[in-house]
């Protein structure tokens, strides 16, 4: 059988990420292709690099190179409040407002039945962990979508019997949007305007 053509292959592997078609995927090979080879490797080392270098926070699930990340080792950051979301981007652009000085936790995903994504799939014991560890408020700052409030609900069941404030970002960030995406002010207000979702 013949060897696979290294370019197609090439091709394919860039193919097989988030938000890249086909031709995308093709001019990302050439580019490589025509590039200095140090462009080549600097990549392949960056890649190596994170791979063997980044894991979960022990704490949050956070993606870091030290455990734990410098969210929960930061003693100015208030331990009593936890936003609770569901990717590390979501974290990100929550951090970039610049008005939330608690700590994070980080889901992985979201309550998706249909996609076979259940509770165990998700962060949620590690949260649970932390919910006994004098933490007066969970943030549910899931995207705004189907499964990001079935999420959102999930949590709020999970936390009720433990005596946990439950809030909700408000619905400044539209319905279907991702968090990574919204501005700033949009993410502030959403933050500012959490709304209560029940319980103590």
């Amino acid at each position: 059988m013949a060897e696979r053509d290294p370019i197609r292959r090439l091709v394919q592997a860039f193919a097989r990420l988030p938000g890249i078609g086909e031709k995308t995927a093709a001019r990302l090979a050439f580019f490589l292709l025509d590039a200095d080879d140090r462009v080549a490797r600097e990549l392949y080392e960056a890649i190596a690099e994170v791979k063997q270098k980044i894991r979960l926070c022990s704490i949050c699930c956070n993606l870091t190179e030290a455990d734990p990340c410098r969210f929960c080792s930061d003693p100015r950051r208030d331990g009593r409040v936890v936003c609770v979301v569901e990717s590390v981007p979501g974290l990100m652009a929550i951090e970039r407002t610049g008005e939330f000085r608690g700590r994070y936790h980080v889901l992985h995903g979201v309550l998706a039945p249909l996609d076979g994504v259940g509770p165990d799939d998700l962060h949620l014991r590690e949260l649970m962990t932390r919910l006994g560890a004098g933490v007066d408020e969970v943030i549910v700052a899931t995207n705004p979508s189907v499964e990001g409030e079935a999420t959102a609900l999930y949590i709020q069941r999970l936390c009720t019997p433990l005596g946990v404030r439950t809030t909700r970002i408000a619905s400044g960030v539209p319905i279907g949007a991702d968090l990574e995406y919204a501005d700033q002010v949009t993410l502030s207000r959403a933050l500012a305007g959490r709304r209560d979702m029940g319980g103590p």
